[in-house]
């Protein structure tokens, strides 16, 4: 993966790739941004893949601005072209360093997915952040620490993908209080945005666990965002692998700069602004079926400590 920081570093990361004629994916929100495409779509999220290809027939590249929807969306085009994507993140998400993505509806609904999208190159730009609203800001910087958590003790974790949970841990624990005290402070959005790309680094060296699955479930059913959702699902999975990856969430703990890490997770929800599921809109009545949905995604499967589904209802219990 190519990285670059600041927006005047796109056009040579597109010469670089050697993409002339990009084809830009982003919401009506950047569209006063100066960036040269050669068409663009603004309906975001979508689930109409087959008309964005079509649109971008003559496209060699595609070009993502925004947010996880955004940069799925883009991957999910990549994924029906063959075409590589260069990804500016206007969130903390981490969605630009992975080949897999989902497919949801404007409702938000989840309407499929795979895995077989091209991720070329990423321009960070902290500036693009700093309207960014409170809730997204914490959801999406959750969402990372979670990344972070996860690649210490997932079932692909390894060397490389700990340095950079770590790392990512340490900034974004350190960054995260500034950023919801002050948008503004571009030092802190800076500071927090290089967490995040630390955090995308470790997601795509180890993988997602049982904490990314329960929140996949629940986003899935309900539309609710997945930062949201990380933020809510991070600390019970945390105290559910405790008996079986003690030193690594230990090691996670040390790195965010706390005892307990959990806690301190659900510190930063609260700060965040995100409390219970049901504050979501999420039923009580439905929790069973998401669990049910839970134990059979991939990040489920490669947990360290197994789950059953009744294991993952009483989790999802705990934070209703």
């Amino acid at each position: 993966m190519i990285v670059r920081w600041g927006l005047d570093a796109l056009d040579p990361l597109l010469a670089e790739l050697g993409i002339g004629q990009p084809f830009l994916i982003a919401s009506d929100r950047w569209a006063d941004l100066p960036i040269r495409s050669a068409g663009r779509w603004a309906e975001v999220p979508t689930d109409r893949i087959a008309d964005i290809a079509a649109a971008a027939a003559a496209a060699d590249g595609l070009l993502a601005v925004g947010g996880g929807s955004a940069i799925d969306l883009a991957k999910a085009v990549s994924a029906e072209t063959g075409l590589p994507v260069v990804s500016v993140p206007t969130t903390y998400s981490g969605a630009e360093w992975t080949d897999f993505f989902g497919v949801r509806d404007p409702d938000r609904r989840m309407r499929g997915g795979g895995s077989t999208a091209q991720p070329a190159g990423i321009v960070y730009e902290p500036r693009l952040m700093l309207d960014l609203p409170r809730e997204q800001s914490g959801g999406t910087a959750l969402n990372a620490l979670a990344h972070c958590a996860e690649a210490l003790y997932v079932a692909g974790r390894n060397d490389e993908g700990d340095r950079a949970a770590l790392e990512g841990a340490r900034l974004i624990g350190e960054a995260l209080p500034a950023v919801l005290e002050d948008g503004h402070d571009l030092q802190a959005r800076t500071t927090l945005l290089e967490g995040a790309q630390h955090a995308g680094a470790a997601l795509a060296s180890a993988g997602l666990a049982l904490g990314h699955a329960m929140a996949q479930s629940l986003g899935g059913r309900f539309g609710i965002p997945h930062g949201a959702a990380n933020a809510l699902c991070l600390p019970p999975a945390l105290r559910f692998n405790e008996p079986v990856a003690a030193a690594e969430i230990a090691r996670f703990g040390a790195a965010l700069g706390a005892d307990d890490p959990a806690a301190r997770s659900e510190e930063l929800a609260r700060l965040a602004g995100f409390e219970r599921l049901r504050d979501l809109g999420v039923p009580e009545e439905s929790l069973g079926e998401v669990a049910e949905a839970t134990v059979v995604r991939a990040g489920a499967r490669a947990n360290p400590r197994p789950a059953t589904a009744e294991q993952v209802h009483g989790l999802l219990r705990a934070v209703w």
